[in-house]
Formats: C-alpha cells, structure tokens, sequence
C-alpha cells in the first residue's frame, strides 16, 4: 500500500468533504470570526432585517466602530449583507441582511445552540484542565 492511500484520512480534500478545501478554510474563518456571527444574527433579528450602523453597534456589545465597518464591509463584498445609503442630511445608511446571507442563520443558530448546550462542559473541562 501506498503512503497516501495509507493516509488518506489525512488528506484536506477528504478531511472535509470538499474538492476545494482552501475555500472552505477561507469562507469558515470569514463566518466563524466573533463579530461575523453576532452581526449576521443580529440583522435577522432586526425589523425588515435592516439596521443603521448604530443600531448594529449598540446591539453588539464590545464591538469598535472599526471592526463593525470592516466587518461589514467584508460581509458586504461576500454577498451576505447589503449596504443602503440614503441621500437626506445627515445621510443615512442602513444594512439589510441578503437572501444569501439568511441561507447561513440555519447553520449559525446550531452553533450558538451547541454554545449554548455545552458551555457549562467546557468550562469544568477548562477547570479540570487549568487544575492539572
């Protein structure tokens, strides 16, 4: 037997189920960041899934105007998140969630789910562990 056939297991393509695992690596690390997760659930949540920016910011606790531009911006480039400016003085600007980006609420509401479910597991594994 060959060493990759032996190893195979081993291999990214087979690893995650994908014929491209860098796009996979690169989207997951996109989505799976902390300010990603909190933005995209809280646009859903809001009426019309729209929000000002200040709204986003007051309903992310911990966020800097700078991470929720440029996370939003980000989310903006992907398809997830539009961005509307509205011509009045001052001028408004509100972001909506996307058909696209509604596609990822099912699979980022059974993370916040497993968080949710597990958190008192990992925190007396991290108890357990700092203890050793």
């Amino acid at each position: 037997m060959k060493k990759y056939e032996k190893n195979k297991h081993l291999d990214p393509v087979y690893v995650c189920g994908s014929k491209d695992p860098m796009a996979v690596r690169e989207i997951l690390t996109k989505i799976g960041d902390k300010w990603t997760i909190f933005i995209v659930l809280s646009l859903a949540r809001f009426f019309g899934g729209r929000a000002r920016f200040s709204e986003l910011e007051r309903a992310i606790p911990g966020i800097s105007q700078r991470m929720l531009t440029i996370t939003l911006r980000n989310l903006e480039r992907d398809g997830l998140v539009t961005r509307e400016v509205f011509p009045e003085i001052p001028p408004r600007v509100e972001y909506g969630i996307t058909k696209f980006g509604k596609s990822l609420l099912p699979p980022l509401q059974g993370l916040v789910d497993w968080v949710t479910a597990n958190w008192d597991t990992v925190k007396k594994a991290r108890n357990e562990f700092d203890a050793r």
